[in-house]
């Protein structure tokens, strides 16, 4: 039985302060080799997401490591003790030529590392973002073994491995709900057409971008129902079911940073591992980075059979509370995308991005708006100091109330009331009254932040002196943006008062 990776470093930019390796805040792409190495040395994660999809990559990336920190990666074998996982395009989302070139660098990995004499393979995990069909992974399987056999006939590159661990990412509170059916069915297909019954079984769970598109709670729910749905799927077929969150530092992109560990720790009991974004990493100081990683590899693995379980009834009630509040969320999002858009566009860009359309792009009932990628989405509605989490959350909490569902949500939502406290520090009350007074629109975020504060039982506000200066620079950023004036200043000064740009 392989080592589970409990902590995987990503390349998602939400950082507001410089690289604690680089000291900048934009990280080329030729500079991530070296912060792979560094997160694996340094930081101590156990695995480093390798993202094809939607930036740019340096695609010699087991040569570059090998050969510029041999001497490090020959007692730490990548693929046996520590691990490099690709995230690959979903090219039934986005059309790329990037797929192939992931897959086949699949196989130069792996003879790069016979030649250097390192363990085979170096890399048998490819994630598929945004899985919404078994379809989708069965055929993400057969092209690598077409590929296999191309590249041992054409090539003379002989694989010693012809299947791939295809680990479905699930990014839509509905997809969330059809999980367990697809993994069920393409179990079903490794099964009867490969002979193959794994002795685990990896699912990775994201907590963003299904939040800009259903909102706090129904992601929540979704995600810890999910969590339920894999282990027991695992139980059934006697195998081992590792889910995955992935999440970023705020709490509405999943709150996992350094100042909250034992808050993570208790909220995604069930999961055995978790993303460690560029905000964790760089907008903390070093040493509580390095502590708070270090107790994440240490607890979170204990904690993995003690998942909340969800019965057939409430998960009834999760499935019709999770479409009515999402309604609520995105009936209200929808028509700001012309807010969100402009002052996202203020918010820089950390990572070389390639062209991509966030899941509002596609088709999901949303009347085809684009918006942008959930880090500036979140980070729009904060630098306009209204905290995405507030949104939706108290017209969400009234229906949960009338279907007599609250001690199921703060069961399965453990943080709630901390998570809504500490993003409602970040609420600026004067902006929205002058939202609200200039623009119709905003008006029935007042009801939320009402029924929000009546569920707290306090005033939602700045607390603290970082607190304070945060809605400074947020009441500086909504004059400046209403006067047609430069922003990105006061934008990215908030961002480090937050700890994230989103």
């Amino acid at each position: 039985m392989r080592t589970i990776p409990v902590t995987m470093a990503t390349q998602h930019p939400d950082n507001a302060c410089p690289s604690p390796f680089t000291g900048k805040r934009f990280v080329a792409s030729s500079e991530e080799i070296d912060e792979c190495y560094r997160c694996f040395s340094e930081l101590g994660v156990h695995e480093y997401m390798w993202d094809w999809e939607g930036k740019l990559v340096d695609e010699a990336v087991i040569d570059r490591l090998y050969q510029n920190y041999f001497d490090y990666f020959k007692k730490h074998q990548i693929g046996k003790n520590i691990f490099l996982t690709f995230r690959i395009p979903n090219v039934w989302v986005e059309k790329t030529h990037r797929l192939p070139r992931s897959l086949i660098n699949v196989f130069a990995a792996e003879h790069a590392a016979r030649q250097y004499g390192f363990h085979i393979p170096p890399i048998f995990e490819l994630i598929l973002p945004m899985t919404t069909s078994a379809e989708q992974l069965k055929q993400m399987q057969e092209r690598f073994h077409r590929i296999a056999e191309a590249a041992e006939s054409i090539f003379d590159m002989p694989s010693e491995f012809k299947f791939l661990d295809v680990i479905p990412l699930f990014e839509s509170v509905e997809t969330m709900e059809e999980a367990p059916r697809i993994m069920s069915d393409y179990l079903d297909y490794l099964r009867d057409t490969h002979a193959l019954v794994p002795e685990y079984f990896r699912v990775f769970i994201a907590r963003s971008d299904p939040a800009m598109n259903a909102g706090l709670l129904p992601t929540v729910l979704a995600v810890k129902k999910l969590i339920a749905d894999s282990h027991e799927l695992g139980e059934k077929r006697g195998i081992r079911m590792y889910p995955w969150v992935g999440g970023g530092s705020l709490p509405f992109r999943g709150g996992i940073n350094p100042e909250y560990v034992d808050e993570t720790i208790e909220q995604y009991t069930g999961a055995q591992s978790l993303t460690i974004q560029s905000a964790f990493r760089s907008d903390y100081p070093l040493d509580d980075v390095k502590k708070a990683i270090r107790k994440l590899n240490k607890e979170i693995p204990k904690n993995i059979d003690r998942y909340e379980k969800v019965n057939e009834k409430d998960s009834e009630k999760i499935s019709l509370f999770n479409a009515r509040a999402a309604r609520f969320f995105t009936d209200t999002i929808t028509p700001l995308a012309d807010v969100i858009n402009d002052v996202a566009s203020a918010l820089p860009s950390h990572r070389e991005r390639a062209q991509h359309i966030g899941l509002f792009g596609y088709s999901r009932g949303v009347g085809g708006i684009q918006l942008p990628r959930a880090i500036k989405f979140t980070g729009a509605f904060y630098s306009l100091g209204i905290p995405p989490e507030l949104i939706a959350t108290g017209r969400a909490l009234k229906i949960a109330r009338e279907m007599g569902i609250m001690n199921l949500l703060e069961r399965l939502y453990v943080n709630l009331k901390k998570d809504l406290v500490h993003a409602g520090k970040f609420l600026n009350k004067e902006n929205l009254e002058l939202l609200m007074g200039g623009d119709a629109r905003f008006n029935v975020l007042a009801e939320d932040i009402s029924l929000i504060e009546e569920y707290v039982e306090k005033d939602l506000g700045p607390e603290k002196q970082r607190h304070f200066l945060h809605r400074n620079h947020t009441s500086n950023i909504y004059h400046l943006w209403k006067g047609n004036s430069e922003f990105a200043d006061d934008a990215l000064a908030a961002a480090k008062y937050r700890k994230s740009l989103g």
